[in-house]
């Protein structure tokens, strides 16, 4: 049966770790926005030249340029079978955007993922992390642009009844049996 699952949570919750474990243990496509965008700027591609612009600001990229990268990667036959969207919607525009791209290619998402991590948490595993973007005042200017921008996407899904809430401050292992049960 095929899953087409969302994952939505601040940066550094832990959902690229999370949807790399239930693409392998699903045989589903793991599609992140962070990912697609950091290729297409190492590449320097035209997107990735414009998106560096905002990333390296600490700000989202704006909606037309995630928009056409999630539209041609859905189209992959991989994602057939099901997908793991990581990263994006991250807006309430982009939601309604993909409820629409997901009705005209009849699908629609299973389930949708949040990962629940209190702040100073999330700035410490950030910090840890040490991505060169990565110092305290961008963390935190990325957990503001979140909670403005991100948090009513929660509330658009919890609406449609498809939002499942997970605890991420706990052991990897213990998130990943809570994700797998909240599938099941």
């Amino acid at each position: 049966m095929a899953k087409r699952l969302i994952f939505l949570g601040p940066p550094g919750a832990g959902k690229g770790t999370q949807a790399q474990v239930l693409s392998e243990n699903h045989q589903i496509p793991h599609i992140s926005t962070g990912d697609i965008l950091r290729a297409a700027v190492t590449n320097q591609t035209p997107l990735g030249k414009q998106a560096k612009d905002y990333m390296d600001r600490g700000e989202l990229v704006p909606d037309a340029l995630i928009l056409s990268l999630i539209q041609d990667r859905l189209s992959y036959e991989d994602a057939g079978n099901g997908w793991i969207l990581d990263g994006f919607p991250r807006n309430v525009n982009q939601a309604v955007f993909l409820e629409k791209l997901l009705s005209e290619l009849n699908q629609s998402a299973d389930c949708v993922l949040n990962l629940e991590v209190p702040d100073e948490v999330l700035v410490e595993r950030l910090l840890t992390r040490k991505r060169k973007d990565d110092n305290e005042s961008t963390i935190r200017r990325r957990l503001e642009v979140y909670h403005q921008d991100t948090v009513p996407v929660i509330n658009f899904y919890q609406d449609k009844e498809t939002l499942q809430t997970i605890d991420g401050n706990k052991s990897m292992e213990e998130v990943s049996e809570s994700l797998s049960a909240a599938i099941a």
